[in-house]
């Protein structure tokens, strides 16, 4: 197989974000999965950074938007000139068309795997291979893939959470839900809309989210509150009201819920000698949902296992599409 020189690269194509890995530099880049729109030219404005300041601000003729949904392409054009600029932007202008794995939610169907390969080829890719995200997650967290040993990941991201079980390079038991970080989101969104009469939007969510929310009702009584604005739907006029952390873990309890109910089924979809393997090493959570609060305790109180927190879970994923590059024999099971 030959590779691009040093610059193979690897790509964490995320609901949220999109990271970019190069072989021989590691991670180069870093944006959301945010595209601008002109909707009168079919145009794109704007992309990643740049275009997540304009959601909620744009006039009638620019939309923001996310070209990806719960893990899969939603928009099968804007997707590829998403991949396009990001692509440039981290390798630069060259003659070479690059080598690029891109990793894709466990349990995706085949015809949403073969429109990510078509989109990263349309992007300027001389070859695309696929890699399972929990996969590429667990090599990013430094779990011993190829051993004859289990290993357990959980990675959240913002579509989706893939929970897998993994030995001699390949996965053995797996679950994808569509119950992640935008979903939580969504669901505060609607519960102070119901609770307090405001709607916010979903940066406002976010931000609750990542500064109040709480895996345990038990333990955000004891954290603090924030102020919050956005439109009363009463009087249409902006209004502030302060959200206590215990309304945030009410409003995420659902999503917090099938995350633990997936992590459940995949272990009981697990062989003995591969449980025993994960009792010992523990479960390792990865993906932007890892950084909730005490969701790692909550985890482990509902299965007896240790859980603990990737040293770096935001980029496992990223890391882990890249490492790939320079172990083929190990990705080339989780590839088309």
């Amino acid at each position: 197989m030959v590779f691009f020189g040093k610059k193979g690269i690897g790509i964490d194509l995320g609901t949220a974000n999109t990271n970019v890995y190069i072989e021989g530099k590691g991670i180069v880049l870093g944006e959301p999965s945010v595209v601008a729109i002109d909707k009168t030219t079919d145009e794109v404005v704007a992309v990643g950074e740049d275009a997540q300041k304009m959601i909620g601000r744009t006039p009638g003729s620019i939309v923001a938007i996310r070209p990806m949904k719960d893990g899969v392409i939603a928009d099968f054009d804007i997707t590829a000139s998403m991949m396009e600029y990001f692509i440039k932007k981290a390798v630069g202008r060259s003659a070479s068309k690059p080598l690029v794995v891109v990793c894709v939610p466990g349990g995706g169907t085949e015809v949403e795997k073969r429109a990510i390969i078509d989109a990263t080829k349309m992007a300027g890719a001389k070859e695309a291979y696929l890699i399972e995200e929990p996969f590429a997650a667990a090599i990013g967290a430094g779990l011993p893939v190829n051993e004859p040993t289990g290993s357990m990941v959980v990675d959240i991201g913002g579509g989706t959470t893939d929970v897998a079980t993994i030995s001699l390079g390949g996965i053995v038991s797996s679950r994808t839900i569509k119950m992640a970080g935008d979903q939580m989101d969504v669901s505060i969104i609607h519960f102070i809309r119901n609770r307090y009469n405001l709607l916010i939007g979903e940066r406002t969510a976010e931000a609750v989210k990542m500064e109040l929310g709480s895996a345990s009702l038990e333990a955000a009584k004891e954290m603090d509150s924030m102020d919050i604005r956005g439109r009363d739907l009463l009087t249409g006029l902006p209004k502030t009201i302060t959200i206590k952390a215990e309304d945030v873990a009410e409003a995420i309890k659902e999503v917090v819920d099938s995350i633990i109910v997936a992590v459940k089924g995949t272990l009981e979809d697990t062989s003995p000698e591969i449980s025993a393997d994960v009792i010992d090493r523990g479960i390792v959570l990865t993906g932007g949902g890892a950084l909730l609060n005490n969701l790692s305790d909550v985890i482990a109180k509902e299965t007896d296992v240790p859980v603990f927190v990737a040293s770096n879970p935001l980029e496992c994923v990223a890391i882990g599409t890249g490492e790939a590059l320079n172990h083929m024999d190990v990705y080339k099971k989780q590839s088309r």
